[in-house]
């Protein structure tokens, strides 16, 4: 796997056009920092749709693992109870 660039949200500002150009035409992600620190990143629309979809399978195949296992659920009540008590 080739290394992705990483660059500065100044430095991207500067030259956006060609960091989208790379993504779409070379397929080849940029990695963005703020304050030296890596926050975002500009890939191509075909890589996030593929992320989505697997995103969305792995959901789908969590859940009817779940769904199929003969051990009792955790009620709704509770697991809304302990979201709420750790501020989430």
């Amino acid at each position: 796997m080739t290394q992705m660039p990483i660059e500065s949200i100044r430095d991207v500002r500067a030259h956006l056009a060609e960091v989208v150009e790379r993504a779409d035409r070379d397929d080849t992600p940029t990695v963005i920092t703020r304050h030296g620190r890596q926050v975002a990143a500009v890939v191509s629309i075909e890589v996030l749709r593929k992320y989505q979809e697997w995103e969305e399978r792995e959901i789908n195949r969590i859940i009817d693992e779940r769904m199929a296992s003969p051990a009792p659920g955790v009620p709704m009540e509770d697991v809304m109870r302990e979201t709420l008590e750790r501020g989430e």
